[in-house]
């Protein structure tokens, strides 16, 4: 279940988050206006970007990132929701158990031995799951952060709202049934 939830994730944000800019560039259609002479004449600063067809954007947006985005949305919670879960087929649930049994048994002379009282138990796996799931979390609103202000640097989006707002916008214009 971790390997691969976590290679589906880094595939996902290979193919649309880390490679944004790629993206962006391909919405650009220079030749739509046609040829201009005049342009060969200015060499344009290596920062110049060019702004993208705000439809372009729209169509973007609502047919590969917020669609990508919701993808990993589903698989975190589905994983949080497993690893909330009691885990009946938990392979060491007796090893677990037989250690947590031998160190009550243990004796601790911490006079001898200062560290003889420590004791880390085993972690199950639904304590990994949860420990990687939120470390994926993190790393989804820092990637989702930084595409999303690329997106509206080229697109021009004159609303500043979070990525977060704008996904659960998307996700309200989805179940809006309008005629």
């Amino acid at each position: 279940m971790l390997i691969p939830t976590a290679d589906f994730l880094r595939i996902s944000r290979g193919a649309v988050d880390d490679s944004i800019a790629q993206n962006l560039n391909a919405l650009v259609t220079p030749a739509k206006s046609g040829f201009d002479p005049a342009s060969t004449s200015i060499r344009a600063p290596r920062g110049a970007v060019r702004q993208i067809d705000p439809r372009s954007c729209q169509t973007f947006e609502d047919k590969v990132l917020f669609p990508s985005w919701q993808a990993r949305s589903d698989v975190l919670t589905y994983c949080a929701y497993v690893a909330t879960s009691p885990d009946p087929d938990d392979p060491e649930i007796s090893l677990r158990a037989a250690e947590t049994e031998q160190n009550r048994e243990h004796v601790v002379d911490e006079r001898l031995d200062p560290y003889s009282g420590r004791y880390f138990p085993r972690e199950p796996r639904t304590e990994k799951l949860a420990l990687l799931l939120r470390q994926e979390r993190s790393v989804e609103k820092i990637v989702r952060s930084r595409t999303w202000g690329l997106v509206q640097e080229r697109c021009g989006n004159g609303n500043f709202q979070d990525a977060e707002v704008a996904l659960n916008q998307w996700r309200r214009g989805r179940e809006d049934p309008r005629p």
